[in-house]
């Protein structure tokens, strides 16, 4: 390029930039409003509180206090000439041939609790094995190799419902094994939607 076509654009940049400040300024100060005419404040009208206060209660009298009777000193003892012990009588041997009894029977354990009546108590196990059948048959359609870290917990808690559903069913606690078993089918149902 030429010496004047670079001269051209550099000249029309300072005419522009000397235009912008050949313009009229801002007022540095502004036009102040004049002051407004402040009202005196009004009287205080004070009302007095002439009512009476009223008379203290006097304290009831404090009732009579009874001394409680002093305890008398207990008379000083003589220690008596101690007294040989008896022995037990010693129970009469049995005859050789029997053999004695326990005096009392071994304690039994205590009888399980029921909240389901008998009859449907075999219906409702038949139905939490059928649960439990079905959460394993879910957890072991899905791989855990391909699980990430919380789908492999929530797998290991499943497998943990089931241990302890087949605890509870054992011991008869029928209400806690189905809780067990639809916490162990509902995690598995999710994890084998993934």
């Amino acid at each position: 390029m030429t010496k004047p076509a670079l001269l051209f654009p550099v000249l029309a940049l300072a005419l522009l930039s000397a235009a912008g400040c050949a313009r009229a300024k801002a007022k540095t100060v502004p036009d102040v409003p004049p002051a407004l005419d402040v009202p005196a404040p009004p009287a205080r009208d004070v009302e007095t509180n002439e009512t009476e206060p009223p008379q203290p209660v006097p304290l009831p009298q404090e009732p009579a206090r009874n001394a409680p009777p002093r305890p008398r000193p207990a008379p000083p003892t003589t220690p008596k000439a101690e007294q040989p012990r008896q022995e037990p009588p010693k129970p009469e041997a049995a005859p050789e041939g029997e053999v004695p009894k326990p005096a009392e029977e071994p304690a039994r354990p205590p009888t399980t609790l029921q909240t389901t009546p008998a009859e449907a108590e075999g219906d409702l196990e038949r139905g939490i094995r059928d649960t439990l059948a079905r959460a394993s048959n879910g957890l072991n359609r899905i791989d855990y190799r391909i699980l990430d870290a919380n789908g492999r917990s929530q797998y290991d808690a499943a497998k943990g419902f089931i241990r302890q559903a087949d605890a509870a069913i054992r011991a008869k606690n029928l209400v806690f094994a189905k809780s067990l078993a639809d916490k162990a089918a509902t995690i598995a149902v999710q994890l084998g939607g993934k």
